[in-house]
């Protein structure tokens, strides 16, 4: 969507600065839980001393039920705000989200502090995370379809705090991990930080309808539909010679014809005969396309978006939170952090960032979807890391820089090829679809998540 010349200056950039923290907020959740595996390990699979070795006393497999509890309630919340997005308001979406996501980010920094059995907390965390994840969906498909109805460039800036979502948890648990303070008093400051995330996310999506700049394109829909009507009944009319009804005066009325009602302007005794205007013709104007028509149009993004999150969550983390580093020592008390959270993190935010200025291939080119299908080389690529442990695939690639550089174009390529699909999305729609354009964009990137973590199960135990 290009910005109109009439339009209102973002003053300050205000209205970006809000977008981008919006997108930051709507991916704490899923980082926030994500990074935090070692917290959460530590409390559910204590160890038992036999004969000398340390046993553990249950498996509980956190990290593959929070990716998989993690993307079905994304999934299936996203299918739905696809369809009913209509039927509640705006206001509710977002804010409503945001409200509960801040009391189960609270509720989770609460029970840090509250001995519980391994069951009993496993049970609540995996209940913490579906319903945290299925706000989050409800609130990333507004945020997307909100987003399309501005200028193209903000679309980068939201996917861009998106990105910045994940290096923000990777620091915080750095930090966590650094301190010199007790692990649970660490675990505690580590989750108030998304709740003041969560707070200012708040803070900004109720600052932007205050925004000149934001009003101008977030009304821009209902002035399209009005504009709509207004040109609609002018051409009706017109008369022969071009030039307007000169009388100025008239009168409406309405007949049936079949099932369809007609509009009658009435020029006065002189002038020309009755025009007449379908109103069916008028609401055609104003009507929002179905979701099918909306998806032929976007179908080629909504495959590249979902083929990118596929190749992404197969091997992150699941398998990519395995790799060991080849210096044992202290370094490896941050090695997955920092190799594995922070490059993919921060490569994977500068790619949805540089979209702002870098926009190749251009949404029209086959060369897109080429590119984004070539991604599927960073699996074996992955795998071949020295992940531990393995029963089948050799270690080629065992030297912590060569997993530091393949992790670095993994991410990389995957911010900036989602940025750039969900941005083309709503530009491929009228203005009056892009809402549904994003809804649905918002869809088949939760499909491509969730398709990615459950082929990460199968591809985990190839290794």
């Amino acid at each position: 969507m290009k910005e109109r010349t009439d339009a209102p200056q973002d003053r300050g950039c205000l209205v970006g600065i809000c977008f981008f923290i919006l997108g930051l907020g709507t991916l704490l959740p899923w980082n926030f839980f994500m990074t935090a595996s070692m917290y959460f390990q530590s409390r559910l699979n204590t160890t038992e001393q036999s004969d000398g070795t340390a046993v553990v006393t249950k498996e509980y497999y956190f990290n593959n039920w929070m990716t998989l509890l993690s993307q079905l309630p994304l999934l299936v919340f996203t299918l739905l705000n696809s369809f009913l997005y209509q039927r509640i308001s705006e206001a509710i979406r977002i804010a409503g989200s945001l409200v509960f996501i801040l009391l189960l980010f609270i509720l989770t920094a609460v029970l840090v502090k509250v001995p519980m059995d391994q069951d009993r907390f496993f049970s609540v965390t995996m209940a913490i995370i579906w319903f945290i994840n299925s706000f989050g969906a409800v609130l990333q498909g507004s945020l997307f379809g909100l987003v399309g109805l501005l200028p193209q460039k903000f679309s980068s800036i939201f996917m861009s705090g998106q990105g910045l979502a994940g290096t923000f948890a990777a620091i915080a648990m750095l930090l966590a991990i650094a301190s010199d303070t007790d692990s649970e008093t660490a675990a505690l400051g580590y989750f108030i930080t998304p709740c003041v995330g969560t707070l200012l996310t708040l803070f900004s999506y109720l600052l932007m309808p205050r925004l000149a700049f934001a009003q101008y394109y977030l009304n821009k829909s209902n002035k399209y539909e009005a504009d709509t009507t207004d040109k609609l009944l002018k051409e009706s009319s017109t008369v022969e010679n071009g030039k307007p009804n000169a009388n100025g005066t008239g009168t409406s009325s309405t007949s049936k014809a079949g099932s369809a009602a007609e509009v009658e302007v009435d020029p006065g005794p002189e002038g020309p005969p009755g025009a007449f205007l379908s109103l069916e013709q008028v609401e055609k104007g104003q009507a929002k396309a179905s979701v099918i028509e909306v998806f032929k149009k976007i179908w080629v993004m909504a495959f590249c978006v979902t083929f990118v999150f596929t190749v992404t969550l197969s091997v992150f983390p699941a398998v990519t939170a395995d790799v060991r580093t080849s210096f044992p020592g202290n370094w490896e008390r941050y090695f997955i952090s920092v190799c594995c959270f922070l490059v993919f993190n921060i490569n994977d935010w500068f790619g949805r960032t540089v979209t702002t200025v870098i926009r190749w291939p251009r949404k029209e080119s086959r060369l897109f979807p080429v590119l984004v299908v070539s991604r599927v080389v960073f699996v074996p690529l992955l795998m071949l890391c020295n992940v531990q442990s393995r029963s089948f695939l050799p270690v080629y690639f065992g030297h912590d820089a060569a997993f530091a550089v393949i992790m670095t174009l993994f991410s990389l390529s995957s911010g900036y090829f989602v940025c750039l699909s969900m941005s083309y999305a709503p530009q491929l729609v009228e203005q009056k679809d892009a809402e549904t354009a994003g809804a649905l964009m918002t869809f088949f990137l939760a499909l491509g998540l969730s398709l990615g973590a459950a082929l990460s199960f199968p591809l985990r135990a190839l290794v």
